[in-house]
């Protein structure tokens, strides 16, 4: 993956062309403290991003502390194929779901899955809360 390539969260633009990771995904990456995401569906199309890199600072630094595992451990040779964005909810000022399919193949088996995940709103930034399984 490029920073002018496409992000691997899918995200397109006003045209529907893909968006370069540097212009999607990639700013709140590279400086959480800084860029924070500007809703729940930009919260969570970047934290799959941050699962297609292995970055667990990231995926941290973004679930709400209430529920924030003490660490993460990544599946050795899971590949990420795709995302896809099926509803983006908002219940109110700080709180929102985003309901998601997310495509990997592991040892040649491929995988889905699909969740509607909760999100709050704390100070300003959004934070990853939990979810359920579909």
């Amino acid at each position: 993956m490029t920073a002018e390539g496409p992000c691997p969260c899918g995200g397109r633009d006003a045209r529907q062309r893909p968006r370069p990771f540097a212009r999607c995904c990639g700013p709140l990456l590279a400086d959480f403290d800084h860029e924070p995401a500007p809703d729940a569906e930009a919260l969570m199309r970047s934290r799959y991003c941050a699962f297609v890199l292995e970055d667990g600072d990231y995926l941290l630094a973004t679930w709400h502390p209430s529920r924030r595992p003490p660490s993460l451990a990544f599946e050795p040779g899971l590949k990420w194929l795709g995302l896809e964005v099926r509803d983006h909810r908002v219940v109110d000022a700080t709180h929102a779901e985003v309901e998601f399919l997310a495509r990997s193949r592991l040892a040649g088996r491929a995988q889905r899955l699909h969740e509607r995940s909760r999100f709050v709103c704390d100070d300003g930034r959004w934070y990853y809360l939990d979810g359920d399984l579909k």
